[in-house]
């Protein structure tokens, strides 16, 4: 068992996964059942149905707590999976306040079903405290943030509005997939739930999907728990084990990711095909100071705006060689793709539409020459 002052690596590579007591195996064996042999006495034993709980699971989940600081993780079979649930605690009527740079999914989800539900949704710019105060009814109950949002990578100041939130009574969820608990922390910024896509940066490889939820309050995590069992949106136990086989590298990776990003926005910066490049590493981000306050590292997403516009964006899209045309993110190879008509064409006919001259690019963490060799060719054909 690792020591919670052990740094990040380590507590990624042993939390939740000591050796195994009956063999000696240091990797957390994967439980492919679906029930468990049960006490003939009645007694209540740890496991009984695998939907409830599974041990790769539940060593998957202690491990998610630790890396984010917290007491207490849910593991689900999806990011979305694991927004449904954190919503679902919550009452017809609700008002909910959301980022309006948001992932494509969680508009949809927000827009196409919870407002069918009776939930009220206002869709705000979470760059200015203030504005985030203004929206905040007698009805609100959660703040929904990403910081850095997908795919503009605008920040939230976490600490700010978590703090206005919780003085009103208001929860504060925040989406960290893109910096990861190894950049950012929202727990020890204020905030009540930290979700993830632990299909991304989590897990790695591009070979898994799963969400997670993470937090402190025992309340609200019985009531998480509760309807994680209810809804059964759980990961079966080879998906969990991926993902913890995935955090152990987490460290590592996400320090190659954020280099080989920082170095592409810079070069991608000086390109006349390139109009604007966001990235909370260059110094040019309006919130870089903010950046530098609340995160250890940039991350490694890079989104551009091409001169040429939405033509540029699929000529530019269709003449990489190493950067794979795909959704997702997150993964060791790079990818690259348009959210206009991708990952947030759910957006399409909203006020939150994003450009169709925008390209984002998952860098990954191949050799940076080769990589920023790929983008010039590309971008020189255009």
């Amino acid at each position: 068992m690792s020591n919670a002052h052990d740094g990040f690596a380590t507590q990624a590579i042993h939390v939740g996964q000591a050796p195994d007591p009956q063999t000696g195996a240091v990797t957390v064996p994967i439980y492919q059942t679906s029930t468990f042999a049960q006490p003939l006495d009645g007694s209540k034993s740890q496991y009984d149905y695998a939907r409830s709980g599974n041990p790769t699971r539940s060593a998957l989940e202690e491990a998610l707590a630790a890396l984010d600081g917290g007491a207490h993780a849910l593991a689900f079979a999806s990011g979305l999976a694991a927004a449904t649930t954190a919503l679902l605690a919550l009452s017809t009527g609700d008002h909910i306040v959301c980022t309006n740079d948001v992932y494509g999914g969680t508009y949809r989800l927000l827009s196409k079903v919870f407002v069918r539900l009776g939930f009220q949704i206002d869709f705000v710019d979470i760059g200015d405290p203030d504005r985030v105060a203004a929206a905040i009814r007698p009805e609100t109950k959660l703040i929904w943030l990403e910081s850095p949002t997908n795919p503009l990578l605008k920040l939230a100041d976490i600490a700010a509005i978590s703090a206005l939130a919780r003085a009103r009574g208001v929860r504060t969820l925040v989406d960290n997939t893109f910096a990861s608990p190894f950049f950012q922390r929202p727990l020890e910024l204020g905030a009540d739930i930290v979700l993830y896509s632990t299909t991304k940066y989590l897990g790695g490889h591009s070979d898994v999907i799963g969400g997670a939820l993470v937090l402190n309050d025992p309340e609200l995590y019985a009531r998480l728990k509760f309807l994680q069992n209810a809804m059964g949106a759980v990961p079966g136990p080879f998906d969990s084990w991926l993902v913890l086989r995935g955090i152990k590298t987490l460290a590592h990776r996400m320090r190659a990711h954020a280099a080989n990003a920082q170095a592409i926005a810079h070069v991608l910066r000086e390109h006349p095909a390139i109009a604007q490049v966001f990235y909370p590493g260059l110094e040019q981000h309006p919130q870089h100071e903010l950046a530098k306050r609340q995160m250890r590292g940039f991350g490694g997403i890079v989104s551009i705006r091409l001169r040429g516009g939405a033509a540029a964006a699929r000529a530019l899209v269709g003449r990489t060689r190493l950067f794979t045309f795909a959704v997702s993110l997150g993964g060791v190879e790079s990818l690259i793709e348009i959210p206009a008509t991708m990952t947030h064409a759910s957006t399409a006919d909203s006020p939150l539409a994003v450009p169709d001259d925008l390209v984002r690019l998952s860098v990954g963490i191949e050799d940076l020459d080769d990589l920023i060799a790929d983008l010039r060719q590309a971008l020189n054909g255009l």
